[in-house]
């Protein structure tokens, strides 16, 4: 998929690849149209159930605790995490071959890779908060401010973007040469 060109005559000849064509998970249409109708509620469930999940924190004030304020940025970043992926295998399942361009797969990579670290440094945060709590009891009042939880979550977002430039801009910048059809 990477090429290594080794002469001028072969950067010449070179022709990068323009989008990338996904078959799916099943080329027979009856079980496709099964497939996107799991797929579809599932989708939808994960969405409500963090949307839920979300507003009973938002909404009860006894849910303000730094715990649960990490919940709830858990459960926004997995409400994000799956509209990135899903979609296309939704359109993959009902259309059929899904055509993607580089700059769109680049684009839905960048999002995945930033949504992937996020997630790793706030489920960091959370053990913090609870190695917090249960080792220093008395200490977690002033130790896990609402400023500090804030602070947390923001290191998190900002870090997982500035990690995701980084391996984007050097994962666009590779030759891919072939082949462009990926089966799943």
């Amino acid at each position: 998929m990477f090429c290594q060109p080794k002469s001028a005559i072969e950067i010449a000849n070179m022709t990068r690849v323009q989008e990338f064509i996904l078959l799916g998970l099943s080329m027979r249409p009856g079980l496709r149209g099964v497939l996107f109708a799991v797929f579809l509620t599932l989708y939808l469930l994960t969405l409500l159930e963090n949307t839920i999940i979300v507003l009973l924190i938002w909404s009860h004030t006894e849910l303000h605790k730094p715990m649960y304020f990490f919940l709830g940025n858990l459960s926004c970043l997995e409400m994000c995490y799956v509209s990135v992926t899903v979609p296309t295998l939704l359109l993959g399942l009902w259309s059929g071959p899904c055509h993607v361009p580089f700059m769109s797969c680049m684009t839905q990579l960048f999002f995945f890779i930033t949504l992937i670290c996020a997630e790793c440094t706030l489920l960091a945060s959370m053990a913090y908060d609870r190695y917090v709590a249960i080792c220093r009891p008395l200490h977690y009042p002033i130790l896990m401010r609402p400023q500090v939880c804030l602070m947390l979550a923001m290191a998190s977002w900002m870090g997982s973007l500035s990690v995701s430039v980084i391996k984007t801009v050097f994962i666009s910048g590779l030759s891919y040469c072939g082949p462009n059809v990926l089966n799943h």
